[in-house]
């Protein structure tokens, strides 16, 4: 009874508890109104080289100290951030040039909100808080069969039939386009064929299989609660693995779409507040997509908690899941210790709120998993997990690259 108690408090972000008592909070989807992004020019520009690797820049990014003591952007050099690169599979590159519409300019536009909870982790530092998603029952539905991998090595998200959301860095280093991503490529889990009787080599000890009982609307509850029992002591027996084997189904990606505020070339540092790009796939699948939202300030999470699953590296091709709370953010930016390796980065980041004047709860993308950062913070040096907020402005310009106008994209 205390477990089953406990699953539906983690599994229901509407409740939270406070000093012992449950309270209602307002964790809702609120729509506003989005100002528009809206193309004005189309250049052609010179064949990039393909060349660059796959990293985050060394240089140390600006943190909440660094952007709290800078002023707002000007609508010039907001409107110079947005303009975007497109690359085609073909080698071609454009450079698209655009008008910011209907937006109100915010004196404080680079404050910053400290949470009350503060948990100190380093990518994967001490105990190892992921799952491995291995249950067919998980894998292949919603909420975790939109997490995809790249040909790269990153992680990314389905957020269209026709569009995967991934970091920028994941294509393009601020200078140059990466190698192998002029024949970029999008992986997709399916289970191989119930017939495959070829045996699994069981999960290496510490890692943790994602069971339950296939609740239609995703797993994270019962991962929640398999969190709280982690510290104690493990069987000794091997978990139970699904039939059947994940692969993945590769499709080609058609056009890369990524923001000037990252792809600045020779002339200038990508800055990590653009680090997020949009992949258009060759063919439509079939698959249910995440859809896009605003993401709220850390007050509006439910138990200040986030969630993202990727491909991490040292996981092999396993789908890994993860949730923690936020620690601080900025106007464009979330630090957290959410534990993650490399190829985990360009994941979805999502919540889970209710829908307005509706009694169903809704998953959006909220921000996109950049990588581990030192940041300045009132002059001591930290280093955080940092993902990129899907701002009202940056919703503006990922709905306009996905409808391919600002008409579908008034609200988020």
């Amino acid at each position: 009874m205390e477990n089953m108690l406990f699953w539906l408090i983690l599994s229901t972000p509407g409740w939270t508890l406070s000093s012992g008592s449950e309270t209602q909070a307002d964790y809702t989807w609120h729509l506003n109104r989005i100002p528009q992004v809206v193309n004005e020019r189309t250049v052609h520009l010179a064949s990039p080289a393909f060349q660059a690797d796959v990293e985050m820049p060394v240089a140390p990014a600006c943190g909440i100290e660094c952007q709290e003591g800078l002023p707002g952007p000007s609508l010039s050099q907001l409107e110079d951030s947005l303009s975007y690169e497109t690359v085609f599979e073909n080698g071609t590159r454009t450079l698209t040039s655009v008008k910011v519409q209907g937006l109100v300019l915010e004196l404080t536009q680079n404050s910053s909100t400290k949470s009350a909870r503060i948990r100190r982790r380093r990518q994967v530092y001490g105990t190892d808080s992921r799952f491995s998603i291995l249950d067919k029952r998980f894998l292949t539905n919603f909420p975790f069969n939109t997490a995809v991998k790249l040909s790269t090595g990153c992680s990314g998200a389905l957020v269209s039939p026709n569009h995967v959301l991934t970091a920028a860095h994941c294509i393009h280093d601020g200078k140059d386009y990466v190698k192998g991503s002029k024949k970029l490529r999008v992986g997709m889990l399916k289970m191989r064929n119930k017939g495959d009787r070829k045996k699994r080599r069981g999960p290496k000890r510490g890692r943790r299989e994602a069971e339950g009982g296939g609740q239609s609307d995703g797993g994270e509850g019962h991962l929640q609660e398999s969190a709280n029992r982690r510290h104690k002591k493990e069987s000794g027996r091997s978990p139970r693995v699904a039939q059947g084997s994940p692969s993945f189904q590769w499709t080609r990606v058609k056009s890369t779409h990524i923001p000037k505020g990252w792809a600045r070339g020779e002339n200038g540092d990508p800055a990590l507040d653009y680090d997020y790009a949009l992949l258009v796939l060759k063919r439509p699948h079939k698959l249910q997509h995440m859809e896009l939202g605003v993401s709220p300030t850390i007050t509006k999470l439910p138990g200040g908690i986030i969630h993202f699953s990727g491909f991490d590296h040292d996981r092999g091709d396993q789908l890994v899941y993860r949730f923690c709370s936020v620690s601080e953010e900025s106007s464009d930016l979330l630090y957290q210790y959410c534990d993650a390796e490399a190829g985990s980065t360009g994941s979805g980041i999502y919540l889970r709120l209710k829908e307005p004047d509706k009694k169903n709860w809704k998953r959006k993308i909220v921000a996109v998993y950049s990588g581990h950062q030192w940041v300045d913070v009132h002059g001591v040096r930290k280093d955080y997990n940092v993902a990129v907020r899907i701002t009202p402005l940056k919703y503006a310009q990922i709905c306009l690259w996905i409808h391919g106008n600002a008409a579908n994209c008034a609200y988020g």
